[in-house]
C-alpha cells in the first residue's frame, strides 16, 4: 500500500503547504481523500493520473476538505474522463459536496462526468469501501462538526489509518490499534484538535508503527510540541507536502 501526501497543512500554514489531502493506492486502486485544496496538480506532480481515481472520500464539511470539489470535478471533465466519480461520506459532507458542486452550474458540459453519492454510517466500524485490493472503515472524530476518521487494510495485511480533524479521541485509538502508519493531524491542543504530543500519545497506545503528523500549523507554532512528541513516541515525523510513502 503506498500513501500519498498531495497536502498536509491546515488551514493556515506554510507558505509551502496546501490544505491535507491523502491518496491511497493499493494495486490498480486509487482513493483520494478530502479535496480542500487543488488537488489536481498536486496528484499529476506526484504521477497520479486524476483520471483513474476509484473514488473520493470526504472527511468532514469544513471548506478546508471539500472547497476544491467544483475544480477537481471541472478538471476531470476536461482530462477526459467520462464515469462518474463516486464520493463517500457522512451525510454533512455529502450535503456540503453537493451545495459546493451545484454553485457551478454545468448542465451545458457536454460529456460531464457528474458524480454518485454514498453515505457512510457515523459509527465505529462503517464500511467505506471493501474489495480485494482494500478494506476501508470509519469512526467517528470529536471535531466541531461532524467527522470521521479513517482505516485503510490492504489484502496483504498492511494497515493505515488516517485520524482527520479531531481531538483525542478513543474511537480513533481504536480505529487505529496495530496501524504500521498512522496519519494524525497536529494542529494543536484544542476543543476540536490535537497537538503533535497527544497524536504521539494515540500512537503509543494504539501500538502503531509509524506516526505522520499532518493538518499542521506554521513551522514556528508546532516546533517545540514535534520535539515533544518524538520524545513520547520516537517514530514520529511531519509529513512531508507531494511524498510518497509505502505502509
Amino acid at each position: 500500500m503506498k500513501l500519498h501526501l498531495l497536502g498536509t497543512g491546515a488551514a493556515v500554514s506554510d507558505p509551502h503547504r496546501t490544505t491535507t489531502m491523502l491518496a491511497v493506492e493499493q494495486d490498480d486502486r486509487l482513493l483520494l481523500v478530502d479535496c480542500g485544496g487543488d488537488v489536481i496538480p498536486r496528484m499529476v506532480a506526484m504521477g497520479l493520473d486524476p483520471v483513474k481515481l476509484d473514488a473520493l472520500i470526504v472527511t468532514h464539511e469544513h471548506a478546508d476538505h471539500v472547497s476544491g470539489f467544483p475544480l477537481l470535478m471541472e478538471r476531470l471533465w476536461l482530462m477526459g474522463r467520462t464515469a462518474p466519480l463516486p464520493v463517500l461520506g457522512i451525510a454533512p459532507a455529502i450535503a456540503q459536496v453537493r451545495r459546493v458542486h451545484d454553485a457551478f452550474d454545468t448542465s451545458s458540459w457536454e460529456g460531464y462526468p457528474g458524480f454518485t453519492t454514498q453515505e457512510i454510517a457515523l459509527e465505529e466500524g462503517a464500511v467505506v469501501w471493501s474489495d480485494e485490493a482494500l478494506h476501508v472503515t470509519a469512526a467517528p472524530g470529536v471535531h466541531a462538526v461532524p467527522t470521521v476518521g479513517l482505516r485503510f487494510e490492504s489484502g496483504g495485511g498492511r494497515v493505515l489509518t488516517y485520524s482527520c480533524d479531531t481531538r483525542p479521541s478513543d474511537a480513533i485509538t481504536r480505529l487505529a490499534d496495530g496501524a504500521h502508519v498512522l496519519v494524525h493531524e497536529a494542529t494543536g491542543h484544542g476543543p476540536a484538535h490535537s497537538s503533535a504530543s497527544e497524536a504521539a500519545d494515540i500512537a503509543v497506545a494504539a501500538g502503531a508503527e509509524r506516526l505522520i503528523l499532518v493538518h499542521v500549523p506554521p513551522e514556528h507554532v508546532r516546533a517545540d510540541d514535534v520535539r515533544a512528541a518524538q520524545q513520547r513516541f520516537g517514530p514520529t515525523e511531519v509529513g512531508s507536502e507531494r511524498t510518497t510513502y509505502d505502509v
